[in-house]
């Protein structure tokens, strides 16, 4: 007798759901986090999850793909602007790289920046431990001080980073994963540490064509669906759930009211979830809403660092307008 794809996978989640939870590698915060996630009405994870080693060597191929605009747009960009964003940023300055993943594109900018300190901060540390031994070697001149942290926590730096000339960068548009609201919050952050002499060097996706938009977050060979569904692995492991990947889909689009792509994953039959300390059920056609990615005007961000204390004072973008590089300083000592 065969079995159809769907009678397969209402077996396989039989099974999978009569499993307990495995065993939690997070720490009990951690844990609280996914769980408090995953029980709202709106079943939900941050982001910040898709980043296990694993997730981040998938997103160094999301960039790579022709669908994926955003990285080589923004490296465009930086080819044929760097020279004037180093004279905004001055050379000798700490480069402080938010979200710094392998630190290519900082590195790409340091014989331009030329920066006396380099401050990588990532939340997955192999990845960031990996990345700042090759960048040791190449670049002996710089010190190197990598920070492992959750950029959702308050933003502390260690006294090793001198408070004077301090210059942030945040490339690749991650600024979009913050609502409105918690981008605010966030750059405020920022612009406390930035101090009177500092400033920020920040990449910011524009509105487009909603099909551009939907191709780059749901790529015709399916890497984007990888590293999306790979975020249930991550949480087996942090959490001790017991997600099955095969019994989920893909789901992304651009909400236009929103002014975002939203990137969900759809459970493909009734199914149910245990995790340690929780357990939920989902519906065949329910959703975890995985990431959003907010998409500006350049006339909208400019009053978004405004409200976060910042004066913008160079703007580059692309000749499609499809991506801008900012640069802001303090508004106020």
């Amino acid at each position: 007798m065969t079995l159809s794809r769907t009678a397969a996978i209402h077996m396989v989640a039989q099974q999978t759901s009569s499993k307990p939870a495995g065993v939690a590698h997070g720490d009990a915060a951690t844990i609280a986090d996914i769980s408090a996630g995953l029980l709202a009405p709106q079943a939900t994870t941050s982001p910040k999850y898709f980043y296990d080693s694993l997730g981040s060597h998938l997103f160094e191929a999301i960039c790579e793909l022709p669908e994926y605009y955003p990285t080589r747009t923004e490296a465009a960009i930086f080819a044929r602007h760097g020279a004037e964003m180093a004279q905004r940023l001055g050379p000798g300055a700490t480069l402080v790289d938010l979200g710094a993943g392998n630190c290519a594109k900082a590195a790409s900018l340091f014989p331009l920046l030329q920066p006396r300190q380099y401050v990588p901060v990532d939340i997955s540390s192999d990845f960031l431990q990996q990345a700042v031994s090759q960048l040791r070697q190449r670049f002996p001149a710089i010190a190197i001080t990598p920070l492992v942290t959750d950029l959702a926590q308050p933003l502390l730096l260690p006294p090793s980073v001198p408070a004077a000339r301090r210059q942030f960068f945040y490339p690749g548009s991650s600024i979009g994963n913050f609502t409105p609201h918690e981008a605010v919050a966030f750059l405020r952050q920022v612009r406390e540490n930035v101090g009177a002499d500092g400033g920020l060097l920040i990449g910011v996706d524009l509105v487009k064509d909603p099909a551009v938009l939907d191709a780059a977050y749901d790529d015709a060979i399916g890497v984007t669906a990888a590293f999306n569904l790979n975020l249930l692995r991550h949480l087996n492991h942090l959490a001790g759930a017991n997600f099955d990947p095969l019994q989920w889909r893909h789901v992304a689009f651009f909400n236009d009211a929103e002014s975002r792509i939203e990137m969900h994953l759809e459970a493909r039959c009734a199914l149910s979830v245990q995790w340690q300390g929780g357990e939920r059920s989902f519906a065949q056609g329910e959703r975890i809403h995985t990431e959003n990615s907010y998409k500006y005007t350049v006339a909208g961000f400019t009053r978004l660092l405004a409200d976060a204390g910042f004066r913008v004072d160079g703007t580059w973008t692309d000749d499609a307008h499809w991506f801008a590089v900012m640069h802001a300083a303090a508004a106020y000592a």
